[in-house]
């Protein structure tokens, strides 16, 4: 792998991972909501689920990932299913608690860190677009036929300080702007609202092909 190849995707990894998008949003949800380790889960979810796409790209079994269709769909129910779960169990909380219960304790939230890591690897194994970039865009960037162990191991780390990064970067952004919203008059009406944003992305994932 030449050093403008390995730029230009690192550039190519960041700015997809920065756009708007459902794993965005489900990164600034659990920071904001959950804390800074439930966010941080979530985006080693979504690396892990980056770095899996990367081993079937380098193994050469984009064909297999083709024909494992049905798989791929169920686990974007599943994907989509958390978001439903997480977006109502989000509303119910919010209706049910007295406003002074609002804030959300890191240490009870629902799922624990192992679920919102899970939830982030989920939503990456289920997006299509991923599947698409990495079994049919990666090859542009680098010639998978002759990647040396090194060039694999250089892939990764790319992947994790490219896609890693900019979400670790949605993480804190989220904890600081909840820090800041604390007082905010109408701080349950925004979660019920982010509540309802939730419950239509796992319903748009769950019918998108």
């Amino acid at each position: 792998m030449t050093l403008f190849g390995a730029f230009t995707l690192f550039l190519v990894l960041a700015a997809m991972a920065a756009l708007p998008s459902s794993s965005v949003a489900l990164v600034v949800a659990r920071s904001a909501m959950s804390g800074v380790p439930h966010g941080l889960a979530v985006a080693v979810g979504i690396v892990a689920g980056d770095l899996v796409f990367i081993a079937l790209a380098v193994l050469g079994m984009a064909a297999l990932a083709a024909e494992l269709g049905a798989l791929f769909a169920l686990i974007r129910y599943a994907a989509a299913a958390y978001l439903v779960w997480f977006g109502l169990s989000l509303i119910r909380a919010q209706l049910r608690a007295a406003p002074e219960q609002e804030a959300a304790d890191p240490k009870t939230a629902r799922g624990g860190l192992t679920g919102s890591f899970m939830a982030g690897l989920l939503l990456t194994m289920g997006d299509v677009k991923a599947i698409l970039f990495y079994a049919s865009l990666l090859p542009t960037f680098v010639d998978l036929a002759s990647l040396s162990g090194a060039d694999v191991a250089l892939l990764s780390l790319i992947a994790v300080l490219s896609v890693g990064g900019v979400k670790v970067v949605y993480v804190f952004a989220a904890q600081r702007l909840a820090a800041r919203a604390t007082g905010f008059a109408y701080l349950r009406q925004a979660k019920i609202l982010a509540g309802g944003v939730f419950v239509a992305i796992g319903g748009v994932l769950a019918v998108k092909g």
